[in-house]
């Protein structure tokens, strides 16, 4: 049980990544805090969890949501030890001018401004016993597709940030890590793909050495390990989970 006794906040924990994420934590003996914007997910999410596990309902791009959400999660948990960043989104796969103003500030807001907010709810209450916050981050952001620039932007950006918000919280004993997955088997592939056919899916797969797109369970498998506290000595990382896209 690798994470016995430990409290975990999983933002986007309704489905894909966050969800799978959520319950190899649990399993690992962790209590974990399900936050979506989706209510009904958060809570089935949470319910098929069982062991403690709470539903958070919080929108990560709004300030005020983020707060109360982050207050309501320490009430319950009595102390926040693992923050994982994984609610995501993106744009559709298509070229940089076709994406207007309003999608390009969702998708920075969503993927961007929600680690600035959600530092701002938990790292002051993390400073008293030290943690681990873990960034969800993509391939996209070290090896970049054409149809992505903005959303590519975005990964870019929580990959830097991981990496500056480590050196600075090292000293309060506060680990920043990062994932770096290539593109699974969840609800926002058809938004990367385009158009989710047979052919969208040969040619992107032709550009990952191990022949198939990440599974939840691969970005869970990552995450439970840095997280733990066999990677005690890690801060920094952007761990790449993508069958060999970056090479």
């Amino acid at each position: 049980m690798r994470l016995q006794g430990k409290n975990a906040i999983v933002t986007g924990a309704g489905q894909g990544f966050g969800l799978a994420i959520a319950q190899t934590f649990a399993a690992e003996g962790a209590r974990v805090a399900c936050l979506d914007r989706n209510g009904e997910t958060a809570q089935a999410a949470a319910s098929a969890i069982g062991g403690g596990a709470i539903a958070l309902v919080c929108d990560v791009s709004k300030r005020a949501e983020v707060e109360a959400a982050g207050a309501r999660a320490i009430q319950a948990l009595g102390r926040v030890d693992i923050l994982v960043n994984n609610a995501g989104t993106s744009h559709r796969n298509r070229p940089m001018l076709e994406v207007d103003e309003a999608e390009f500030d969702h998708v920075f807001a969503v993927n961007v401004k929600s680690i600035f907010l959600m530092a701002h709810a938990l790292v002051p209450h993390m400073r008293a016993a030290g943690g681990v916050i873990l960034n969800i981050g993509s391939t996209a952001g070290l090896r970049p597709r054409a149809g992505l620039t903005w959303y590519n932007g975005t990964k870019g950006a929580v990959h830097l940030i991981t990496k500056s918000m480590a050196a600075e919280l090292a000293p309060d004993r506060i680990r920043v890590c990062a994932l770096a997955p290539v593109a699974g088997e969840t609800p926002l592939l058809p938004m990367f793909l385009g158009a989710d056919t047979p052919e969208k899916r040969d040619a992107f797969l032709k550009g990952v050495p191990l022949g198939r797109l990440s599974t939840p369970q691969d970005v869970a498998n990552a995450a439970l390990f840095l997280a733990s506290d066999e990677a005690e000595f890690l801060t920094g990382v952007v761990l790449e989970v993508d069958g060999g896209r970056c090479i």
